[in-house]
C-alpha cells in the first residue's frame, strides 16, 4: 500500500526552524582571535597598511620597530576603543607583514587574514 506524500512530510528534516544569524553571532565572538591586515587608500597613490587583532600582551613598540627597519617605512601605533592597539605602516605592506608575522611566529597561519588579495 502506498502512503500519501503529505504524511511523510514529518520525516523531512529541513522543515525545522532555522535562524540564519545564529551562526553569524557565534562567528563574531571568535572573530577577535584573528589578526587582520588591511590596506586603506589615502590620497592619490598613498596608502596605509593596518594590522589589528594582535595579542595585547605583545610589546607593540618592539614589533613596530622591527617592521619599520625591515620594510624601510614609517609607522605608528594607534589606540582604538573597540579594536585595541592597531599598527599602521606607510605603503602597501600586506604581503611582507604577513610573511614577517608568520616568520617570527607571532601569529599562526590559520589566525591571519589578509584583506584585499
Amino acid at each position: 500500500e502506498i502512503v500519501p506524500c503529505f504524511l511523510c512530510m514529518s520525516q523531512v528534516t529541513n522543515l525545522q526552524a532555522f535562524d540564519p544569524f545564529a551562526e553569524e553571532a557565534e562567528d563574531s565572538s571568535t572573530q577577535t582571535n584573528y589578526v587582520h591586515i588591511r590596506v586603506q587608500q589615502r590620497n592619490g597613490r598613498k596608502c596605509i597598511t593596518s594590522v589589528q587583532g594582535l595579542n595585547q600582551d605583545f610589546d607593540f613598540k618592539k614589533i613596530l620597530k622591527a617592521l619599520k627597519k625591515e620594510f624601510c617605512c614609517n609607522g605608528t601605533i594607534v589606540e582604538d576603543e573597540e579594536l585595541g592597539k592597531v599598527i599602521q605602516l606607510q605603503g602597501d605592506q600586506r604581503k611582507p607583514v604577513c610573511d614577517f608575522l608568520l616568520g617570527e611566529e607571532i601569529v599562526e597561519k590559520d589566525k591571519l587574514k589578509v584583506h584585499g588579495f
